[in-house]
């Protein structure tokens, strides 16, 4: 079992912040911002990106968030692949004098949802939390002492925890709004995907019956990811990533199964205990495990939410939230061009429906079942640790891979395919 103290806080889990990118665009600038108040009269830095942040972080904008946050200092950037530390998302701060002798240097990881480790361990900058718990086991074993619901741990666990909530539905709202409202502008980057939320919306009017529901709830993660993809403001859920999938179920059940905005923050809540036990016994970083840890963690959580707005068990709910990891299993990371757009944009509105999905199936049943969530994690952990660096979010395999040799074929004037 997990330290609990290893949770957090559900404010360092639902982060509030621009996209495209929690470990690439997030983590960094935070820990550019927490460097330069250790060092405020530098006049100039060297920064060096190693692994994943180097190797997608131009399509990441992480460079560029680096240096605003430097700034006026002036900022030298380093790219280098090799992942020479204990996590792939590595960035090696360094304070120059006038004359470039380095004055004082910092090495920091961001794991994954924008959160930050460095040799010392995780850098926390939520409100100190202790959670009862290790993992969801505990949690159910929780709930049936106390003969509570999942969202009542997290309440319990965490002062003023709905104002928070509040807040962060405010801006997974307004996220998925923009995103509906924004005309087919190409997304920025060079890859020249077209925004497609707003015309998806359009087209699921005209539908019925479940067609209807599975349209809207892939135009709503749509909309978010669209959102993250520009730059936009989001909610990590757990990532930036995968941010359009837990807002999509749960616009969908406020909009159409009228859900009161107290279900949505406790949807949101118990959502928030699977995400935070994925990120302390596994990982949700797709620099370390690939997407199964951001697509699929965010796709459980979903599933938990809408299992619990329909009435679900405890059990119930954990089964459907189980499900849908599982059902991710070795899902790689391989985006194209390093930009959080294809495959990652249309994975959100695919995972969106399949966490209804789940959540339907588990309610035809009592909860029971072989394989426990928990596991299921365990398994996600070691399948992505044994995942060829290509798969974790370096854009060299995979779908990235198989773009780029048909552009260079292009180029030299051959066929597409």
């Amino acid at each position: 079992m997990a330290n609990p103290k290893e949770w957090g806080s559900i404010r360092e889990l639902y982060r509030i912040g621009y996209g495209p990118s929690s470990s690439h665009t997030m983590g960094p600038r935070r820990a550019a911002e927490i460097f330069r108040r250790r060092t405020p009269d530098a006049p100039g830095y060297r920064v060096t990106l190693y692994g994943s942040l180097a190797a997608v972080g131009r399509g990441h904008l992480t460079d560029r968030v680096i240096a605003e946050a430097l700034a006026p200092a002036s900022c030298e950037i380093v790219w280098d692949e090799d992942a020479p530390y204990r996590h792939p998302n590595a960035v090696r701060f360094e304070a120059l004098d006038r004359g470039g002798t380095v004055r004082e240097s910092w090495v920091a990881f961001s794991v994954g949802g924008g959160r930050l480790e460095d040799e010392g361990g995780p850098i926390p900058d939520g409100p100190e939390v202790s959670y009862p718990v290790g993992n969801i086991t505990d949690c159910l074993r929780w709930c049936q002492a106390q003969r509570k619901p999942f969202w009542a741990l997290a309440a319990e666990c965490e002062p003023g925890l709905w104002d928070y909530l509040a807040e962060v539905w405010r801006v997974m709202e307004g996220a998925l709004r923009r995103g509906l409202e924004s005309e087919q502008c190409l997304l920025p980057g060079g890859l020249d995907v077209p925004r497609k939320a707003e015309s998806a919306y359009a087209r699921a009017q005209n539908l019925g019956g479940v067609m209807r529901e599975q349209s809207l709830i892939s135009a709503y993660a749509l909309a978010v990811a669209e959102e993250n993809a520009s730059g936009g403001l989001v909610v990590t859920a757990p990532t930036c990533g995968s941010a359009g999938i837990l807002p999509a179920i749960l616009h969908y059940f406020s909009t159409s199964q009228d859900a009161s905005e107290q279900q949505v923050l406790r949807g949101l809540a118990t959502a928030a205990l699977f995400g935070m036990s994925v990120k302390a016994n596994a990982s949700i970083s797709g620099a370390e495990v690939g997407c199964q840890g951001e697509v699929g963690t965010a796709c459980a959580m979903a599933a938990a939410a809408a299992t619990q707005l329909l009435g679900g068990s405890p059990a119930q709910i954990e089964y459907a939230a189980e499900m849908a990891l599982e059902h991710h299993l070795g899902l790689t990371c391989d985006p194209v061009m390093g930009l959080v757009q294809v495959p990652c944009i249309e994975r959100n509105a695919i995972a969106a429906m399949r966490a209804l999905a789940c959540a339907t199936y588990a309610l035809l049943s009592d909860g029971r079942h072989i394989i426990p969530f928990d596991e299921v994690v365990e398994v996600m952990y070691e399948t992505g640790r044994d995942l060829q660096s290509a798969y974790r979010e370096t854009a060299a395999g995979g779908l990235a891979e198989v773009w780029r040799r048909r552009r260079e074929q292009m180029q030299r004037g051959g066929p597409a395919d």
